[in-house]
């Protein structure tokens, strides 16, 4: 937010997750909503998700790359217009590398110009492209359970971009979906990773603040674009 009195800092929530504010600029953030517009057409577009019990996640989705459904991966719409999934593109995979390497005090480039973090510890590298992205659009009345990332087979960090309105973001622990937890305020243009020991922690949105987008970005409601590393080869579909 413009004119704060102290600006936000970088924070390492719990080893291995860690929230930068303000990583993409205005300019990136209306490029890569662009993106999420084009991306949410048809076919293989935007959907809601149902689960297997029968019940909808509130918060609609489209993914890149392989489709996600409840619980693996595609590579066709499976549980939408059964299309083949539109292509993870190469400059939103390089930006899961970047995003990684912001978080944790690498050498990097930016997006955009702004204040070097500090270094400090976090996992190994790794040398695979990110290659699964999954779009998640709220309105102001969706939710998101407290879930865990569970279907890659790679270990790599879970890069999380926030667009539009705030949310609360409550990261917990990786042995149950209780406490201890920690809220976190998410705003557009935010990131969020979390891998190593916090790779598996259970995470979720519990609300979204509607009327908090950025004006000139000109979004109702909240985007969320998760980064994944599958580890995955062919999949099914």
């Amino acid at each position: 937010m413009d004119g704060e009195l102290f600006p936000r800092e970088r924070t390492e929530i719990t080893p291995g997750a860690v929230h930068v504010p303000d990583w993409l600029g205005p300019e990136r953030q209306r490029e890569l909503l662009d993106a999420c517009r084009d991306w949410a057409r048809p076919p293989a577009g935007l959907r809601t998700v149902r689960t297997p019990g029968g019940g909808t996640m509130t918060a609609r989705q489209v993914c890149l790359g392989l489709h996600w459904y409840p619980y693996g991966y595609a590579r066709t719409a499976v549980d939408a217009d059964g299309a083949p999934v539109k292509p993870m593109p190469g400059w939103l995979a390089e930006l899961g590398r970047e995003a990684v390497a912001a978080a944790y005090g690498a050498p990097h480039r930016h997006p955009e110009p702004h204040r070097h973090p500090e270094p400090c510890p976090h996992p190994e590298p790794y040398p695979d492209a990110y290659d699964i992205a999954l779009i998640n659009f709220y309105d102001g009345d969706s939710r998101m359970g407290m879930h865990r990332d569970a279907e890659e087979k790679s270990g790599a960090p879970v890069v999380s971009l926030s667009l539009g309105d705030t949310c609360v973001f409550r990261f917990g622990n990786t042995a149950s979906r209780g406490r201890p937890y920690q809220d976190v305020r998410l705003r557009s243009g935010d990131l969020f990773v979390f891998g190593g020991p916090a790779r598996l922690a259970y995470h979720g949105v519990p609300k979204v603040l509607p009327g908090t987008a950025p004006p000139a970005l000109g979004l109702t409601g909240r985007l969320n674009v998760t980064l994944r590393v599958g580890g995955l080869g062919t999949g099914p579909g």
